[in-house]
């Protein structure tokens, strides 16, 4: 396949990265990513079920908005104040209350153009991303995980609230066809970065759409996996790194991932006690158990310090920004 790059103004190649996941933790990485010389496309979960995306879904016979508005958002060149409004929950309101703008928006524009696609296109010129926004698929798909005693749980929002083990996540229907210009996006990049991310409900979702881990797998890009700094109450409790990486190649396939980039900063005593009033702690960087899996590791401090932990956008975009970059000119050269 010929593909077609675009050049900086200093005549370096710019590289295509996919971003593929869901929720607060893709929209982070994307935030540090679209400062520099890159083409971005994020591939974006819809499998929410939740709150006013949950809502509209049942209603409209729409996909989930949430996720995409969340990204969208990161990925745009708007004033502060416009990102506060599309951001905005109403309060009050017999079947307002509880809706984001920004969701509502989404949905009027599905409805205006007749298809969800179309509309996220729509909303990103609006925004004036600076990227591609595109869903998985766009088929109306419900995750489900058997839990170790074997009952089933139906429903993203639902599968965490269980407080069982997780054995593993599906999709109904199964193997839903994918969104054409994910695809054809994975099979144009330079870079493919998964995470970070809740591993069972925004991560593997997009993964178990039909064709996009044997794509990812059939790709000669550089495959970054980020793992999450903090393990998640009822989805990764007391997981390591490896084990986050084991889990994706238990449910798609083995050899997905070239590099994780994993935090090996402890945060301060502070922190993992208010953590662990929640019953979580810091993802331990397992780095022989990951090189074991065939993966390489990059351990870093990628801790950002706010109201909760953040992973250090800026400086993960560095990380992925030369790893892609040294990749592209080995291939180059060779």
């Amino acid at each position: 396949m010929s593909i077609i790059h675009e050049y900086d103004r200093k005549g370096h190649v710019r590289p295509k990265i996919v971003c593929i996941g869901g929720g607060t933790g893709l929209s982070v990485i994307l935030r540090g990513l679209k400062k520099l010389p890159v083409d971005i496309t994020a591939i974006v979960t819809v499998a929410d079920d939740g709150g006013s995306s949950g809502r509209l879904r049942n209603d409209l016979q729409m996909p989930p908005p949430g996720d995409i508005r969340n990204v969208l958002l990161a990925l745009a060149d708007t004033e502060p104040l416009l990102e506060s409004v599309f951001q905005y929950r109403f309060e009050n309101g017999e079947g307002l209350a509880g809706h984001t703008l920004g969701n509502l928006m989404l949905a009027a524009m599905k409805e205006i153009t007749g298809d969800f696609t179309q509309a996220v296109k729509e909303m990103s010129r609006v925004l004036a991303v600076r990227g591609r926004v595109l869903p998985a698929c766009e088929q109306d798909v419900v995750l489900l995980a058997e839990m170790a005693d074997g009952t089933i749980v139906r429903g993203e929002s639902q599968i965490p609230k269980t407080g069982k083990l997780i054995r593993r996540v599906f999709l109904h229907p199964p193997a839903p066809s994918p969104q054409e210009e994910a695809i054809q996006a994975i099979q144009e990049a330079d870079g493919i970065v998964v995470g970070p991310g809740s591993l069972y409900t925004s991560i593997l979702p997009n993964l178990l759409v039909k064709d996009m881990s044997e794509t990812i797998q059939a790709s000669q890009a550089c495959k970054i996996y980020i793992c999450n700094v903090m393990t998640q109450l009822g989805e990764t409790d007391h997981f390591t790194a490896s084990d986050h990486i084991r889990t994706i190649y238990e449910h798609v396939g083995e050899c997905l991932f070239d590099i994780a980039i994993i935090n090996n900063e402890v945060p301060p005593q502070s922190i993992q006690l208010q953590y662990a009033e929640r019953n979580q702690q810091m993802v331990i960087p397992d780095i022989d158990q990951i090189h074991q899996l065939g993966c390489h590791a990059l351990a870093d401090n990628l801790l950002l310090y706010q109201s909760v932990l953040r992973h250090d956008a800026d400086r993960i975009s560095r990380h992925i920004f030369r790893l892609i970059r040294e990749k592209l000119r080995k291939s180059q050269s060779g």
